[in-house]
This record gives C-alpha cells, structure tokens and sequence, in this order.
C-alpha cells in the first residue's frame, strides 16, 4: 500500500471518528433539546392559564365557569399548522386543576376529577412552594407514552388556592425530534463526503507529487537527463532540490574523474608524436625532414585543440538537465545554415547536397547545439563520401518527433563498429585520408538529441552508404 493511500485512510479514519463523534452528540442533545424547549413553553402555559383560571376556582366554579368553557373550545381547535414540514392538526394540551390539598377539581379530559394528586411529584412539588415538574408513562414498558407535566400556583388575592398542571404527551415531539435527527445525519453524511473528496484530493496531489520525485530519482539512478520537480509544496521542493544537488556532486566527481582518465588517454598518442618529432628537430635533420616534422607536430597540435574543444563543448552538453536556449526553429532554415557553414568542403570535395523537407513543422530546441549537431553527421557524410558523389538530407516526421536524417553514398561502416559508433574516441579511419577524428563528435550528437527528448543513430543503407539521423522531440 502506497503512502498517500495510507495517509487517505489515516486522514479519513480520523476525520471520520471526529464527525461521528459530534454528530452522535448532536443527535443524542437532539431530543433532551426539544424536551427543555417544550418544558420552558409549558411553563409559561402554566403561568398564564393559572392566572386566568384563579377566579373561577375561587368562586367555586373551576369545572363549569368561563375558563372551563373557553378552555374546551380552545382543545377542540384544529390549528392547521405546518411546523418544519410537519403538520399539526390539533391541540395537544391536558389541563389539570386541583384545590389547595391536591384533590383534582378539573380535568380537561374529564377522568381525573376528584382524585387525590398530592402526591404527583408537579403537584406536590408547588404545594410545598417548589417549582413542579414532573415526567411520566401512561405504559411503563412503552416509552412513547411518555408524558410532561409542569405545574403553577392558583393565587387569589395573595393566597394559594389551588394547583394548575400542564400536561404535554412527548409522542407529539417525535417527529420534531425524528426530523432533526435526520437532518444531523443528512449534515453528517455530507461532511463525511465532503471530507472524504477534500482528502482524496490531497491525496491525488500528494501521490502525485512523490511519484513525480520517485521517477525523478529513478531517471536520475539510470544516468537519464531530468528536471527536478518543483511542485508538491515546499518540503518536497526542497528534497527535490537536495537530490538534485546531491546528483551533481556526486556526478560532478564522477564525471571529472572519468573525463581526466580519458582526456589523458586520448592525449598521449599525438603528444608522444610531437615530442619525438620535437627531438627529432633538435638533431638538426635535413631541411625536407624538418618540414615533414613541423608538418607533424602542427597536425598533432590540431588534433589536440580539437579534442579538447569538443571535450569541452561535450563536458557542458552532458551537464545540462534542459535546453538552455529554447526557441522555435525551422527545420529548413537549420539545414541551410549547416551547409552554407559546409559549403567550402563540399566544394573541395564535388559533392552535390539534396535536401528534401516533407514537413513545415517548426521544433523547439537550442538553435545552436542543433546546429552543432547537425554539423557533426554533416562532417561525417563529408568525409566518408566519395569525390563528386551526393549527400541527401531529409527532414520529416517520426511519431511525435522530428528526424533529420543524412546519407552518404560511401562504403558504410564495418559491422563490429555499428554498436560503438556514439562512444567516446571511437573513430574509423576516413577513406581518403586514413586518419581517424577525435571521436567525439558523434558522442555529441547523441547528447544533444537526448538533451531535446530525442535520440540518434547510425545504419548501413540497405542500398550503399551509411545512413545517420538526428531525432528530437517536435
């Protein structure tokens, strides 16, 4: 299991256990809320209706005066309210007077009357001078039978007469208390969902981030040219950054290391040329001689500073991560500048260029390593033609990329060197010449084409001659 997804179920096991457990708070305060709610009500119910029942309960006339009779009318109401998409119908209200000992005198439903409630908890309680209040099941073993009672003082003149309860059935709250709790659990399910899509998100960009900074490391481990990925918040910046660093050190050593060891092999073949030329001279040999030695070391120190430039130029190609001056090209205006550059050896040589340009896409790339490129398989197709013969340049599709290929009508390449040719000092001797080049130029060639998300290579053609390409990304 990835880390991000273990982060994901981390994230969402915890934000899960914390919206449970508020939720399930919320849902348990839901009902004792509507209970306090509806007990305050009562309370006030009770304190209005005892004030209008004391005349009557005084005079003696509770059960069959004005309070008694606009009391049943207003039960027998039907209020016809929508209260939060519940609809309410009728008056839930029961009404239970009793004298200053607690003996019912009136009863809105017309069964309790004289009975002794004394000792009723509401009842006894403001008999005492207490607040009263009481909460009871019509069936013991049925809890929506559950009944709220609250009762006041009967004052008359300053003395208590009479005890006045309020009764309220808890059924009637059951879908006030149902539908809030359906709507915690609604609010619930959606801040699940939203925290779950809020982490999975994050978890997305998260996993995104360190795969971006795994395959870097992996590119990086293969001896691949890669950037260092920036995104992913700063701490994964800052360890994209420290392998980043940490690569060129390590390849920086490696690479200088590598490099002095070649470049002194490389060195010693046409310096031990110019120091025995060198002595040779100090003998004081005849003037032919001389020349022929001069000659050597001039063409030796040649070889020299070519070596070197292009160990330089190939040094600095290697070490770039990213094109350093990208810009759009066209194809056929970098072929023309190529072999106007070439034109004086192509003269020298009778050789005939001819260009074929089968698309009109521009690249993007650094106008002069591909000019370098270019040049290096140009030079090559120079020196391994025969005098007076034709050199073809062609540039067309390749998939997404763009290839510039170049064919000589030379004798091709031996077969053992086909796999070696893009390695560093690898040469073949030139045909007219017998000397060999720095080899160092296809090396380049290879770098600049991985530089621009291409590749290079080299085959006999089928038809004679050897046949190069050049192909970066379009």
């Amino acid at each position: 299991m990835s880390i991000s997804v273990r982060l994901f179920f981390g994230y969402f096991l915890i934000v899960g256990l914390a919206g449970w457990f508020i939720l399930n708070i919320f849902a348990r305060e839901t009902e004792p809320g509507i209970r306090q709610a509806t007990e305050e009500i009562l309370v006030d119910t009770a304190a209005v209706l005892s004030e209008m029942a004391a005349p009557d309960l005084a005079a003696g006339r509770i059960a069959s005066g004005p309070f008694a009779e606009t009391l049943s009318q207003a039960l027998r109401r039907e209020p016809g309210a929508e209260i939060f998409e519940v609809r309410k119908n009728r008056v839930d209200l029961r009404i239970i007077v009793t004298d200053a000992q607690g003996i019912v005198v009136y009863d809105s439903r017309g069964v309790a009357a004289g009975q002794d409630f004394s000792r009723w908890k509401d009842i006894a309680s403001v008999l005492r001078g207490e607040y009263g209040a009481r909460q009871s099941r019509d069936d013991p073993d049925d809890a929506l039978t559950s009944v709220m009672y609250v009762a006041a003082p009967v004052i008359h003149h300053g003395e208590r007469i009479g005890v006045l309860s309020v009764a309220k059935p808890m059924i009637s709250l059951v879908p006030y208390v149902e539908r809030g709790a359906e709507r915690v659990r609604d609010a619930g399910l959606i801040l699940l969902a939203a925290t779950a899509l809020i982490g999975l998100v994050f978890t997305v960009w998260l996993g995104r981030s360190i795969d971006r900074l795994r395959d870097y490391a992996i590119a990086v481990a293969s001896g691949q040219k890669a950037a260092a990925p920036t995104g992913g918040g700063r701490q994964l910046s800052e360890l994209a950054r420290a392998l980043a660093t940490m690569r060129e050190e390590l390849e920086g050593k490696q690479y200088v290391e590598r490099y002095v060891q070649n470049l002194a092999h490389e060195m010693k073949s046409p310096l031990s040329a110019i120091r025995g030329a060198a002595e040779i001279l100090e003998s004081d040999p005849p003037a032919d001689d001389r020349r022929r030695f001069a000659a050597h070391i001039t063409e030796q120190s040649e070889r020299l500073q070519a070596t070197i430039e292009r160990m330089l130029m190939l040094a600095r190609v290697e070490q770039l991560q990213t094109p350093e001056g990208q810009e759009r090209l066209s194809p056929a205006a970098l072929i023309e500048s190529c072999l106007e550059l070439r034109r004086p050896a192509l003269a020298e040589r009778q050789l005939h260029p001819r260009v074929v340009i089968d698309t009109p896409r521009p690249i993007a790339g650094d106008a002069f390593l591909l000019q370098q490129a270019i040049l290096n398989l140009l030079d090559n197709a120079i020196e391994f033609s025969p005098d007076g013969g034709e050199i073809e340049l062609t540039v067309r599709p390749h998939g997404p990329m763009l290839e510039f290929a170049l064919r000589d009508h030379g004798g091709g390449a031996p077969d053992y060197a086909l796999g070696q040719m893009f390695n560093r000092f690898y040469s073949l001797p030139r045909p007219a010449t017998g000397k060999k080049s720095t080899g160092l130029g296809l090396a380049l060639v290879r770098e600049v084409a991985r530089l621009h998300g291409g590749e290079a290579g080299f085959a006999n053609h089928p038809a004679g001659g050897g046949a190069a390409w050049l192909r970066v990304a379009g």
